[in-house]
């Protein structure tokens, strides 16, 4: 909580400089924290600092001064032990300990202050310590960043530290790289965010003028487009970008008919056996293997310093440090309270957007309670927080190549939209984050280069429920036949889906009576959703189905899912045509004979649908019926399966286009004229920088990777 005594760097004056200079800081922050002893004492009817028979006002500023003092000394004492025991619990309650155990340490600071006065009510006590916390830290912050020299040397100790436990190298000559991924911001959000002035740091380093300049100082980076695979979403991209390999992933979460289960890319035991998978079909570790660190990120990468990353999230031992992180962050006290605080507040600033939202009838719109408030505040603010804090103790360590994954703006814009008002504030608080990473920069042990990226965009679009009545499992159940709630009934797609299956069956068409049951018992298709892409999957049957078999077992289905006009496309298997694009009016086109110029069914969907859907079409794990949403290229939306209003997971519009910022001092990711196209090219582009930096090499790409290339 308190500004420490700060060692000074150099010899002579200057080392006597710097210890008076931490000398008069901390003596500020001191009597800072003791004027707000006082005035809370003065405000707070549970909180004093005189005894029950009065004291004179200089005994009760003494009390104040030794209460401060000693509150200061504990938290440096015993916070870290603290937040080490707080690693054992979910990171979501930790902002409420954090204020209950800064209370804590108030009433044992009172109890053991050497004036003998001093009390207050343990409610109170968590007011009082949380408002000194706060002010301590900003005093403290406030007084570094007016002394510039204070600032670097206080980073060049941090540095020296880690080296001398052996975390870090002493300052080698070649460039080190990090990576930071800001999650699901769009290649075009980010360029409508950087010519507003939302983001003066990307604008800066692009070489355009920002605030209080007449003009750029020439580029720095270049903005790159690229182009992800069908499937548009966290888990295909990142794990092709760090290992190297996204093949058969072909959704966010999607059934495997040998082990009966669902896999989910954020979840840990799902993200481990992808990542396996990945390593053991490219044969080598990944993309952080010599000296990097994983900092947010589903998987690992091969990295050794690991912090918050959900592959290895399952395991137990001393070898999983995924939770490493928040120590590392919440150890100095100030950074919790200030953290913690960020968090209520961003608690209740989603309260009152969502309100607003309501009030004004906002469309399209989804539900944003119960739990959301605190999902985003944990996105926006701790994941945030710690994993900035963790990317900066990476580059004082001098650590070779670093990966971090920015989530707060992928989870408010699916709420809120990619373009609203709510995204941007997250954009404008992200940019901050790195500038804080370009400023350590200036002062690492080595010089870094930072390249910035996201790993999909974001289609805006109100839901398919929303427009239709009903999901697309219910659509899914009414084509085979099967029973559907009353409500998805009633809306005319649940109608159209029963007169059909009865037309299939040569039955009679009526309002009401017995929906239509298999002949003999089958389980139910399993459908799941990945934004706008649905994943259809029979479950009895051990193989993918074919267009036949299914046709055979549900006449009607096919058709009802192709001529919805909520639809773009449906791939399916066939035993004639292998790979087979299914669109409105009975096309039937094999995705082979598929391409840029004839693009059938996929027309809409722009350049490279077509490559897209027929390597998915190749995944052992591609579901029996893959569905995409209708896509309106005019207004760039789609209509997810999902309870979104900004959804990924499909093609269609600006979640295939995200986007990647480079130094110019790197080669160009691609030659003139060539497309960046899929996660896996962008892991070959990645590798070949790092070894541009002439540092410690990651291993050589494999034979296939070669040829790729």
């Amino acid at each position: 909580m308190w500004a420490g005594t700060r060692g000074g760097c150099g010899v002579g004056g200057g080392r006597w400089r710097s210890v008076l200079s931490g000398v008069w800081r901390s003596i500020a922050v001191w009597a800072v924290s003791t004027v707000t002893m006082l005035v809370l004492a003065g405000l707070l009817p549970d909180f004093q600092l005189q005894s029950d028979n009065g004291d004179s006002a200089t005994r009760i500023a003494i009390t104040a001064a030794a209460g401060a003092g000693v509150f200061g000394l504990l938290s440096s004492l015993f916070w870290p032990l603290l937040v080490r025991l707080l690693l054992l619990v979910p990171a979501l309650v930790i902002g409420l300990l954090v204020f209950f155990l800064n209370g804590s340490l108030l009433l044992i600071a009172l109890r053991i202050n050497p004036s003998g006065r001093g009390e207050a009510a343990p409610e109170t006590a968590v007011v009082v310590a949380a408002v000194m916390s706060a002010v301590a830290s900003a005093t403290g912050g406030a007084l570094a960043v007016r002394d510039d020299d204070a600032y670097r040397r206080r980073l060049y100790r941090l540095a020296d530290r880690r080296r001398r436990r052996g975390e870090g190298q002493a300052g080698p000559s070649t460039p080190g790289t990090v990576f930071l991924q800001l999650d699901g911001v769009g290649h075009d959000v980010l360029a409508e965010a950087t010519a507003k002035g939302l983001m003066p740091t990307v604008a800066a380093w692009l070489g355009l003028p920002t605030a209080g300049t007449r003009g750029g100082r020439g580029p720095t980076h270049v903005l790159t487009p690229w182009r992800t695979d069908w499937s548009s979403q966290t888990g295909a991209s990142q794990l092709g970008i760090l290992h190297g390999s996204n093949h058969d992933i072909p959704a966010f979460r999607w059934y495997e008919k040998e082990t009966h289960e669902v896999m989910v890319c954020n979840r840990p035991s799902s993200a481990a056996e992808l990542q396996r998978r990945a390593v053991e079909r490219t044969g080598d570790g990944g993309l952080l293997t010599v000296d990097g660190a994983s900092r947010g990120n589903l998987f690992s990468g091969g990295a050794d310093q690991l912090a918050l990353v959900l592959s290895i999230a399952a395991r137990r031992g001393r070898k999983n440090r995924s939770r490493a992180g928040y120590f590392a962050y919440f150890c100095d006290p100030a950074n919790a309270v200030r953290t913690a605080m960020s968090l209520v507040a961003e608690v209740g600033r989603e309260m009152g957007q969502s309100t607003l939202a309501r009030v004004r009838k906002q469309r399209p719109r989804v539900k944003r309670g119960g739990l959301y408030p605190f999902i985003r505040a944990f996105a926006t603010v701790v994941e945030r927080d710690v994993v900035v804090a963790a990317v900066i103790g990476d580059m004082l360590a001098g650590r070779n190549a670093v990966y971090a994954d920015l989530v707060g703006y992928d989870e408010v814009a699916h709420h809120s939209g990619p373009r609203s008002r709510d995204a941007a504030k997250v954009l404008e608080r992200l940019d901050r984050s790195l500038a804080l990473i370009a400023k350590v920069a200036e002062h690492a042990p080595r010089p870094y280069r930072v390249v910035v990226l996201s790993d999909h965009g974001q289609s805006p679009g109100e839901t398919f429920q929303t427009r239709y009545g009903l999901s697309l499992g219910n659509l899914v159940r009414a084509g085979c036949g099967l029973p559907v709630p009353r409500r998805a009934r009633r809306t005319h797609s649940g109608a159209e889906a029963r007169a059909a299956v009865r037309a299939a069956l040569r039955r009679p068409v009526e309002e009401g009576g017995e929906e239509h049951r298999p002949s003999h018992r089958r389980s139910e298709p399993v459908v799941l959703a990945s934004g706008n892409l649905g994943l259809v999957s029979f479950p009895d049957v051990p193989h993918r189905m074919s267009k036949e078999e299914i046709d055979r077992r549900h006449p009607a289905l096919l058709s009802t899912l192709a001529n919805h006009p909520g639809i773009g496309f449906v791939l399916v298997r066939s035993d004639e045509h292998g790979g087979l694009v299914l669109g409105a009016h009975g096309a039937e086109i094999p995705v082979d004979a598929l391409d840029d110029e004839h693009p059938g069914p996929l027309a809409d969907f722009g350049p490279g649908a077509a490559d897209a859907v027929r390597r998915t079409h190749s995944f052992p794990h591609t579901a029996d019926i893959m569905v995409n949403s209708w896509y309106d290229p005019v207004e760039g939306e789609v209509l997810a399966f999902e309870e979104q209003i900004g959804s990924h997971g499909g093609l269609g519009g600006a979640q295939g286009r995200p986007f990647l910022l480079s130094p110019v001092a790197f080669s160009a990711p691609v030659d003139d004229g060539t497309e960046l196209v899929g996660a896996e090219h962008l892991h070959r582009v990645f590798r070949r920088w790092l070894r541009e930096c002439d540092g410690p090499q990651v291993p050589l790409a494999t034979r296939a990777d070669e040829r790729a290339a």
